[in-house]
């Protein structure tokens, strides 16, 4: 039986997102096992992330410099934009490095059975910047739900009188995905957004 504190660390550590109360415990054992070296370290980097982060004014992203990295660095392609819901989805795209312009994160997803409305989304500073001018193409690219796709719907329809290009991520067949493995809704756009060879 741990004592109350272990087990309040634990507890903790399960409620973030992909630990479990068998991974946190799991975690706690080894941070206890190296509380020396690894827990000096991990409140150190805590402690400078809850005094250092902030959220940029620009994108939505979060950085520990306003704007934030991406929205500074000169080289980024400012005439396009990359509309994502969430902070977490800006980062797997820019991990890619695969596109060069910015980004504009809007804090979540339509949801009717949740809530939540256009205005609880970033959405009008979105279209301030599109407004701005100097922006050719948003790319939307919202996750392959009903919610996302409903949002990208939306968002597509406000920026109908602006003179830009609006594109959207081509949803279908992963890279090494096998038919037999696919759910129908994968296969059905798949099939739709098929293309010369």
């Amino acid at each position: 039986m741990a004592s109350q504190e272990i087990e309040n660390l634990a507890a903790a550590l399960a409620r973030l997102p992909g630990l479990g109360p068998r991974s946190a415990r799991r975690a706690v054992l080894w941070l206890v096992k190296r509380r020396d070296q690894a827990l000096p370290q991990l409140l150190e980097a805590m402690e400078q992330v809850r005094d250092r982060l902030v959220e940029c004014e620009t994108c939505g992203n979060i950085d520990t410099q306003n704007p934030c990295g991406v929205c500074a660095d000169p080289r980024r392609d400012a005439k396009s934009i990359c509309v994502v819901e969430d902070v977490s989805d800006l980062w797997a795209l820019d991990r890619a490095k695969l596109f060069t312009g910015t980004y504009h994160v809007l804090g979540g997803r339509l949801s009717a059975l949740d809530g939540v409305r256009p205005e609880d989304l970033n959405i009008a500073p979105l279209l301030a910047r599109v407004e701005a001018g100097g922006v050719d193409e948003v790319v939307l690219a919202m996750n392959a739900t009903l919610e996302g796709q409903t949002t990208s719907h939306y968002i597509a329809e406000r920026l109908e009188g602006f003179p830009v290009r609006i594109t959207q991520l081509a949803h279908g067949l992963p890279v090494g995905g096998e038919l037999d493995y696919l759910d129908e809704g994968t296969l059905a756009q798949a099939l739709r957004a098929r293309r010369p060879v």
